[in-house]
């Protein structure tokens, strides 16, 4: 599972083409986690904020103008 990395920047926008989208899959598809089983885990263990609140369910619906976090990445999501 690779370490997230450092980043102060700006939230990095993900667009999906539809909405919802499981947290677990969001994690996979913006490359954060190597894997489902990989997002699923660190979710389970407390290391994912939905909007600022940690988020342990995996298949927790996110929208459009979402933010995840995980380590210092922080991710929003946008509808295209």
């Amino acid at each position: 599972m690779p370490t997230p990395s450092k980043n102060d920047a700006e939230p990095t926008v993900v667009t999906v083409r539809a909405e919802p989208i499981e947290l677990c899959q969001l994690l996979k598809f913006a490359g954060l986690t190597d894997s489902g089983g990989d997002a699923k885990q660190v979710i389970a263990e407390g290391q994912v904020r939905l909007n600022g609140v940690v988020e342990t369910q995996k298949r927790k619906k996110v929208r459009a103008g979402d933010r995840v976090t995980y380590g210092a990445e922080t991710l929003l999501v946008r509808v295209g």
